[in-house]
């Protein structure tokens, strides 16, 4: 195995990325290497690029970016029990304490001590990275390629915000088309709504949206009031379920205003900054529900997307607009920023797996390491 490696990295606080050789990491005992075959760009990953007020405060560079990824495992550290050289493998990309109050009662995905991949520790837009065996989530090739098993991460937050309540029979808005709204359309559908009403303001958006089962979508910036607009298509009453995964502040005031008097309004987007709402008139004048929902549940999200993708009752290859490569990050960046694109999918390996993997003890010069090479 080479020592070094191309990556795409954050080196110093200012807009933009770099595309560098950097060494290959070495898994500790507990850790496993995985070879990358295809990692996702997430909104995160744009704030980044971009540099934004969150960045800064939380970035510290020089960083690997990528935390939405698939690959094969080439070593594992000398502690790894459950997980083998030539696994096919994603990743939970938050890496919690177990420790915490949240962690010790089920709840880790509310981990006050979380470290995600990519943000607070290296990434995986890379040729390998380095995980601990404990985020490891085995995937079946012949069901899952790739392209698909890398979305499992983000597919994740949209399955777990949009399960949270019974939507068979119901009406339901969706509010914000990016990736988790447009897959929040179709889980919103598989589980049996009566109705899906989307809005976005991007045309590519919109279509998407249909693509995926919304039963009718609505532009804001060609109406002044799209409440109405989906009040009237629902029969003239508030939609039950009101899905918010935009963050836009103006989406937020609209959730509290379609959703029905007893509904039930899931707030999953970040807003910018903060929002003012009417809590009297929008909220306990009428009887609402609110969730405000983050993350996913570890692991029990994960066995509920792998069902509903390696079914085939959800297919999210419509939603990938496109494969590239490293030197591509800079116009994929660029693309996301304008809403051109839905999800790109980097392929770091250019999307070859390791042609033979033995699994074997390989000696070598760290004895907390177990691989092989791997050979391309």
């Amino acid at each position: 195995m080479a020592e070094t490696m191309r990556a795409i990295r954050k080196m110093s606080a200012a807009a933009g990325l770099t595309v560098c050789e950097t060494q290959v990491p070495t898994p500790g005992p507990d850790d496993v290497l995985v070879y990358v075959e295809a990692a996702s760009i997430c909104g995160t990953d744009l704030h980044i690029w971009k540099w934004d007020e969150w960045s800064q405060r939380r970035i510290k560079p020089p960083l690997t970016l990528g935390h939405e990824f698939c690959g094969t495992i080439v070593a594992v550290g000398d502690k790894v029990r459950h997980t083998h050289v030539g696994d096919f493998v994603s990743a939970e990309s938050h890496v919690t304490c177990g420790m915490c109050y949240q962690c010790r009662t089920g709840q880790a995905h509310m981990c006050p001590n979380t470290e995600i991949l990519g943000v607070d520790r290296e990434g995986a837009f890379a040729n390998y990275v380095a995980v601990p065996e404990k985020v490891i989530w085995q995937n079946d090739r012949d069901k899952l390629p790739p392209k698909i098993a890398t979305l499992q991460e983000p597919f994740g937050n949209a399955v777990f915000s949009t399960m949270q309540q019974d939507l068979s029979g119901q009406s339901v808005a969706v509010l914000g088309c990016g990736p988790i709204g447009l897959f929040t359309i179709g889980i919103a559908r598989a589980v049996g709504a009566k109705a899906i009403f989307a809005s976005d303001i991007h045309p590519q958006r919109i279509e998407l949206a249909k693509t995926m089962g919304a039963t009718g979508v609505f532009n804001p910036k060609a109406k002044d009031d799209i409440v109405a607009s989906i009040v009237e298509a629902n029969g003239g009453y508030g939609v039950d379920v009101v899905l918010e995964m935009s963050g836009a502040p103006s989406a937020i005031t609209t959730a509290f205003r379609v959703v029905r008097n007893g509904g039930t309004v899931v707030l999953f987007g970040i807003p910018p900054k903060p929002v003012e709402i009417d809590v009297a008139e929008n909220m306990i004048f009428k009887n609402l529900t609110v969730r405000a929902l983050n993350g996913r549940r570890i692991f029990d999200t994960w066995y509920k997307t792998r069902w509903l993708l390696e079914s085939g009752v959800i297919d999210l290859r419509p939603l990938i607009t496109k494969t590239i490569g490293f030197d591509d990050i800079e116009d994929a960046m660029a693309m996301l920023d304008r809403g051109d694109a839905c999800k790109l999918v980097l392929l770091p390996n250019d999307g070859i797996p390791p042609a033979s993997i033995e699994k074997k003890k390989l000696r070598t010069p760290d004895p907390n390491i177990r691989g092989v090479p791997v050979h391309r």
